[in-house]
């Protein structure tokens, strides 16, 4: 679903280029007590740019200072209060009622009132700010976390500028007390911050948009096209939304550690798992463990346990499988309140119950299996996922149009007709160079360059989980030998200059996916 009024300020844009060295400069020049004062500014300043213009630009902001201050101090009277579960449920009642005005009012206005009823503006990154919300809230209650008690620390908590967009949806006992401690300078935490920020950039900027701006034209005009052109904008958009969010969140977590403040790891190189299971533990990873441990388990071993003759002893399939099924549905819809994006949760729901279901039949492998059967279910699963996608990127829209569930059951359909390779190299070029308003040596050059720079990407994502057991990418750089380290840092910034300039304006262009969530 996209936002409604202001586009407001990624992490790639010129503006966040200001925002980020001057805050970290006032951070590190005030005296320490002001450090959480400048982040909260900061956030402001970051939260203020996505405003709308008119009369509706208070509504986001009076929303995001209601549900603040209403989950901080119901997380301050949960541990003395004798109805401890109706106060949960009030806080939580409260976040997910903010959730659903904010971000479902625009898809049933329409269907009640007409097309031209308008449109409700909603807080940027609305779904990252509630369920950090209601995992406090949670944690509070169980008493995994003591309460907040400065407001300051909890704001910062809950409307972080480099987290509130896009995520990874921190929880209290990560972040809350690192904000007690004041934070001092540190060369080699900032040389790493670097180090992230300049990946992400290259993720965002030199492979992302650029892939983009072909398999956007590919999906807006997908009736016209043949299979091959259908196959290949598929795959790309799997590496478009992968190299966009995974390069959103290592720029976040730089972001966090040029600051002093380390961030959840979000992305792990998800696309050499060679199951779902493995892949869901890998892809939006605090999303993922979100949905696990405030969905998942209660569901598990909610109602279902007292059914149970021995607790804890003995869990029935139908729990489990229903339990996996609601996730993903609810995953799906989480994502937008459109059918395509449904569709795709039931896909997650049908991969990740099936998998399941076959692991309880065939048991677990007695040896190692060899290299090209790990190949080919890593290619399995890329290849499922990638199916899904196509309904994700229906409901996401392309080249400014949104799509429906039919629109992405006839996409399916389209790969397997018009195969011819001559066709697809006549629709190659007419949709690079309508995407870039390119001539046809250009277009030969956008190709050259999409290649290079998925190799780079692919080696250091390769590196990563394979010569550095899937440590954090900073440590993967940091691992280099002076010599590779220093030839990927020059080619990062060549091919972040020429991406800026394929795309003709560069960092005011588009914002990252996870923003409209």
């Amino acid at each position: 679903m996209k936002r409604k009024g202001a586009s407001g300020m990624s992490l790639s844009s010129l503006g966040y280029f200001a925002l980020l060295p001057v805050t970290a400069l006032c951070y590190y020049l005030f005296p320490r007590r002001c450090q959480n004062a400048v982040l909260a500014l900061a956030s402001l300043v970051f939260l203020g740019s996505s405003l709308p213009d008119g009369p509706q630009w208070w509504v986001p902001l009076a929303a995001l200072a209601a549900v603040t201050l209403g989950v901080f101090f119901i997380g301050r009277a949960l541990p003395r209060s004798r109805r401890k579960k109706a106060l949960l449920w009030l806080g939580v009642g409260g976040c997910l009622l903010l959730l659903a005005v904010f971000k479902y009012t625009n898809a049933v206005l329409p269907v009640l009132f007409g097309p031209d009823i308008g449109s409700l503006c909603f807080p940027l990154g609305i779904s990252f700010y509630s369920f950090a919300a209601i995992s406090y809230l949670v944690d509070v209650s169980r008493g995994d976390i003591p309460a907040e008690t400065n407001l300051l620390h909890f704001a910062v908590f809950t409307g972080f500028f480099a987290t509130i967009s896009s995520g990874p949806i921190c929880r209290g006992g990560e972040v809350l007390p690192q904000l007690k401690n004041p934070r001092s300078f540190d060369v080699s935490r900032t040389v790493d911050a670097l180090r992230l920020f300049a990946l992400g950039l290259f993720k965002k900027v030199a492979v992302s948009d650029v892939l983009a701006m072909y398999v956007d034209q590919v999906f807006a005009g997908y009736s016209t096209h043949g299979g091959l052109s259908l196959l290949a904008a598929a795959a790309g958009y799997s590496l478009v939304l992968y190299f966009d969010f995974s390069g959103y969140s290592e720029m976040a977590r730089a972001s966090g550690l040029l600051l002093g403040i380390r961030l959840p790891e979000n992305f792990k190189t998800p696309y050499f798992s060679t199951n779902f299971s493995g892949f869901w533990s890998r892809w939006h990873i605090s999303l993922s463990s979100w949905l696990q441990d405030y969905l998942f388990m209660p569901l598990v071993w909610g109602r279902w346990t007292s059914r149970l003759p021995i607790i804890g002893k003995k869990v029935t399939k139908p729990p489990m499988i229903s339990s996996v099924a609601v996730v993903f549905f609810l995953s799906g819809f989480w994502h937008g309140s459109t059918l395509p994006f449904v569709v795709w949760g039931i896909l997650q729901a049908v991969y990740r119950v099936g998998e399941e279901l076959l692991h309880q039949k065939l048991g677990k492998p007695k040896k190692k299996a060899p290299a090209h059967t790990v190949w080919a279910k890593r290619a399995a699963v890329f290849a499922l996922w990638t199916l899904s996608l196509v309904f994700f990127k229906m409901g996401s829209g392309a080249d400014g149009k949104l799509f429906t569930v039919q629109d992405g059951f006839a996409y399916l359909a389209g790969m397997v007709q018009g195969l011819s390779p001559a066709r697809f190299a006549g629709e190659w070029l007419a949709d690079v160079q309508a995407g870039f308003y390119a001539k046809p040596v250009m277009a030969a050059g956008w190709l050259v360059f999409i290649a290079l720079t998925l190799a780079l990407a692919f080696w250091l994502d390769w590196r990563r989980n394979f010569a550095c057991k899937n440590r954090p990418a900073e440590q993967m750089l940091a691992s280099l030998s002076p010599r590779v380290r220093w030839c990927v840092y020059y080619a990062l910034v060549i091919v972040i200059l020429i991406g800026l300039v394929m795309q003709s304006g560069g960092l005011n262009a588009p914002g990252f996916a996870y923003a409209n969530f």
